[in-house]
């Protein structure tokens, strides 16, 4: 099976900075020509899919600095990410189109619709991003007065998949004749009502689309915390991994591939991507570079508002060239990204300032950095040695950076043996690896 390479489809870029650089798009808001050029690069690269992050909210509109300047989470003007997919999906033919929604303030029937209908626009390229909503602020915007407690929203998701993996299955493959001789549109006995009645849900089914071509779009999860896991383990076909060091990211590799036999599952039916920031150039003096004058972009009062978000604590309140603090606590800041950085930190003796410095290319996940050889090097070294089956990249720049790594870094790990030279198959299934889902109810 080849190394998986996923790519960020965030047209802003992984970095606080990487919108100003001069090489990056102009006016980069809400441009459909960006996202096909984006797209058709990636496809030329035969990389497995574009992922595109989601959130219900705009953010950090208490912070002006930082507010001003538009971090990569932040979206105040982004497509929504389905109906950008979808035409996507016209200009493409073989790359997977993976999208983040919300199991908190969404409703598993229009989910589970929305993704099938991507599914066969795409003929079996979609990928749901199962996301419980990270952003307290995100409550404001569907008529809650605040976000709901944790332990729920992570219950509320377990039966929320479970739904939507329902209703892609109220209907057989083969219940859709369309016969114009007999004048059989459809197979009566080939639905299934899902008739679901539970905590949270009450769907009645079945769903109003075929089931889609790859029997279920790919699911895919990011949760790190025990909650997390266990949701992973349940439900997803793909995570995303957030961790700084290959120790960290093998310990975690092996916990989530531990999780799956009591679920009935093999290790080879959930895939693990670690996420990475690549910076790459013709030598490793380029790429570092590159990382100077990205870092020289970002004012130190935006990169301490991004580092305090990112870890739901203050950092100003802390000396700028003291050791960062250890923020103890099981789930620090918004995400399990923000336990990530402190102790990425904490391991390595960062200051705040430099605990800045390093995440503001890619948050908490690792960083790739140098010429292609030393950077295939690296990713080798993590898929050889089961700290992840392949990488959700983020690259400085957009769109030179996916060029960049396309010329530079794909022919090495082809000339290794890790990666493709074609696509495998049809489908987003197919290209990963993952079996197609028998239908639970209609064999």
């Amino acid at each position: 099976m080849p190394m998986i390479l996923a790519a960020n489809a965030n047209a802003q870029g992984s970095h606080v900075g990487e919108w100003r650089h001069p090489d990056a798009w102009d006016r980069p808001a809400s441009n459909l020509d960006n996202a096909v050029r984006l797209a058709r690069i990636a496809e030329a690269g035969k990389l497995d899919l574009l992922f595109l992050a989601d959130g219900n909210g705009v953010r950090n509109v208490d912070k002006p600095d930082l507010f001003a300047a538009t971090s990569p989470s932040d979206r105040p003007a982004v497509f929504e990410p389905v109906t950008l997919l979808s035409a996507l999906a016209m200009v493409t033919e073989h790359i997977g189109l993976v999208a983040t929604t919300t199991t908190t303030y969404d409703e598993p029937f229009a989910v589970a619709r929305r993704f099938a209908s991507l599914d066969h626009l795409s003929r079996g390229r979609a990928g749901w991003n199962l996301v419980t909503t990270s952003n307290p602020g995100d409550a404001l915007n569907f008529s809650h007065e605040a976000h709901a407690p944790r332990e729920d929203r992570y219950a509320r998701a377990h039966e929320f998949a479970q739904v939507v993996k329902g209703l892609w299955d109220s209907w057989a493959d083969d219940a859709f004749p369309q016969d114009k001789a007999s004048g059989q549109f459809l197979r009566a006995d080939r639905v299934h009502p899902l008739n679901h009645r539970g905590e949270h849900f009450q769907v009645a089914g079945p769903l109003n689309a075929p089931r889609p071509v790859q029997g279920h779009p790919v699911v895919f999860s990011a949760g790190q915390s025990e909650m997390g896991k266990e949701l992973s383990a349940a439900t997803a076909d793909c995570v995303f991994a957030i961790e700084g060091t290959i120790g960290n990211a093998q310990r975690l590799y092996a916990d989530l591939k531990g999780r799956l036999a009591k679920y009935g599952r093999t290790p080879d039916s959930m895939k693990i991507l670690s996420g990475v920031t690549i910076f790459v150039g013709e030598t490793e003096e380029e790429a570092d570079a590159l990382f100077q004058q990205l870092d020289a972009l970002v004012p130190m009062p935006v990169a301490l508002d991004y580092l305090s978000k990112m870890v739901g604590t203050k950092m100003a309140a802390y000396p700028l060239d003291g050791p960062m603090p250890a923020l103890e606590s099981e789930h620090v800041g918004p995400t399990g990204i923000g336990r990530a950085i402190v102790a990425m930190a904490v391991q390595g003796g960062l200051t705040v300032r430099q605990t800045c410095q390093r995440i503001l290319p890619q948050m908490a996940g690792n960083l790739f950095k140098g010429s292609a050889r030393q950077v295939a090097d690296v990713m080798q070294q993590w898929y050889e040695e089961k700290a992840c089956d392949g990488f959700m990249m983020a690259v400085p720049v957009v769109p030179t950076g996916l060029e960049r790594f396309i010329r530079l870094v794909v022919p090495e790990l082809q000339r290794r043996g890790l990666f493709r030279r074609e696509y495998e198959g049809r489908t987003l299934r197919d290209n990963l690896g993952l079996a197609r889902p028998a239908n639970r109810f209609l064999p």
